[in-house]
């Protein structure tokens, strides 16, 4: 006859091993579910642990740590910036992703805007000849502002704003413009700002087409600010404590202007320190860079090209990624009675 064996019956010397120095839960057949939740537990721990062991050197190395945990050179203040990722995109198209039927990063909420290149849309505007503007941020969205970008073709030129009392400010891209009020004229080219004071009668022209950022609001004070203009890199640097990355106010700070434009540095892995939530409102351009902004509970990857409005209260954060470093330029009215608003 034919003996039948089952192998169960006659277990192998490492399962007899294993069964030998088995737990009493594993002796008792206790879910093996049950038996692996210690150690997931001592992983997600130790995990935790290493997280907080990452931002503790962040917070008390500064910059220098940072730009080591991401393994980026220090940045070099003298490198000229390039600017050409936020005009650079052709009208009509984005980033890569956006080639998806239907996607794009941009979002508008009560409280926050992000418009992303692919969003865009590009129109003639009153006012602006040979030029077309898009609309990133105006009053229909709440904002007391407007901001958007503006291309001027060869010969292209914008006449003063028509609105009574309205100022403006505007940062150039790439290519060069002339400002000029019959009396004095300035070129400017890329990483050059101005500020027009309402009722100004500067009229902006580029001989070989240029592209624009601009703000404009309705003046709120009494004063009489004055016309200015200069290079970004040749305003002061401030102290922000306890922030560290690099500040940069455009304007001056005083009652005569009732905003001022920020340009604001950060090194890969830096970020800011407060999570901020104030009753000033923001429009926001990325310069260079990238990384991750908060809006209220959302969060969202940004790069060069995107713009930001950020309504009073709305809570903000950001943290810069990758390995260049990230620059943003931004609106906030910093000396208007809260009041006022």
């Amino acid at each position: 006859r034919v003996r039948i064996r089952q192998k169960t019956s006659h277990p192998t010397a490492a399962a007899a091993a294993a069964a030998a120095v088995a737990s009493p839960h594993e002796q008792k057949g206790e879910p093996a579910e049950r038996r692996r939740r210690p150690f997931v537990i001592m992983r997600r721990a130790t995990q935790l642990a290493c997280a907080l062991a990452l931002m503790a050197a962040i917070a008390a190395s500064g910059a220098a740590a940072a730009s080591a945990t991401c393994s980026a050179p220090p940045p070099d203040v003298a490198a000229p910036h390039d600017y050409s990722p936020v005009l650079g995109v052709p009208i009509g198209e984005g980033h890569p992703a956006s080639g998806l039927p239907g996607f794009t990063r941009s979002a508008y909420r009560r409280d926050y805007g992000l418009v992303t290149p692919e969003s865009r849309v590009w129109n003639s505007q009153p006012g602006w000849s040979k030029s077309v503007t898009s609309h990133l941020i105006s009053r229909g969205s709440g904002a007391h502002f407007a901001m958007y970008l503006a291309r001027l073709s060869a010969g292209g030129a914008a006449q003063p704003a028509k609105a009574v009392g309205t100022e403006r400010f505007l940062m150039v891209l790439d290519g060069a413009v002339t400002v000029s009020d019959g009396a004095e004229s300035v070129q400017l080219s890329a990483n050059h700002f101005a500020y027009l004071p309402p009722n100004s009668s500067h009229v902006v022209s580029s001989e070989d087409g240029a592209g624009l950022v601009v703000y404009e609001r309705q003046y709120a004070l009494s004063g009489s600010p004055t016309f200015r203009h200069g290079y970004v890199e040749d305003s002061p640097l401030l102290p922000a404590p306890p922030e560290v990355f690099r500040l940069r106010k455009l304007l001056p700070a005083t009652e005569e202007y009732d905003f001022n434009m920020h340009v604001m540095d950060f090194s890969p892995g830096e970020y800011l320190v407060v999570k901020e939530v104030h009753y000033n409102q923001h429009g926001l351009l990325l310069l260079e860079g990238q990384g991750i902004y908060r809006l209220a509970d959302d969060w969202y990857p940004v790069q060069a090209g995107d713009a930001i409005w950020m309504a009073p209260y709305v809570t903000q954060w950001y943290a810069a990624l990758g390995n260049k470093p990230s620059r943003y330029l931004l609106y906030k009215d910093t000396t208007v009675d809260p009041l006022a608003l």
